[in-house]
């Protein structure tokens, strides 16, 4: 009996989170976020005079990271 109860149980946590994930799939968590701004496995890289941007958004010349 207590076998039962622990598998529904864990059974409604499940449709839960499933609910959850289709209502709002914007509160993933950030590492399981697809990151869309970038292609596949390239690196930022600055559109003007062409530098790595490692963690920042613009780069040090004054221009938009690509």
């Amino acid at each position: 009996m207590l076998l039962k109860i622990i598998i529904i149980f864990l059974g409604l946590m499940v449709l839960v989170a499933l609910i959850g994930r289709a209502l709002f799939p914007s509160a993933l968590p950030r590492i399981l976020r697809k990151d869309r701004s970038r292609k596949a496995g390239k690196p930022h890289v600055c559109a003007k005079c062409g530098r790595y941007l490692i963690g920042q958004k613009s780069c040090d010349c004054g221009d938009k990271a690509k």
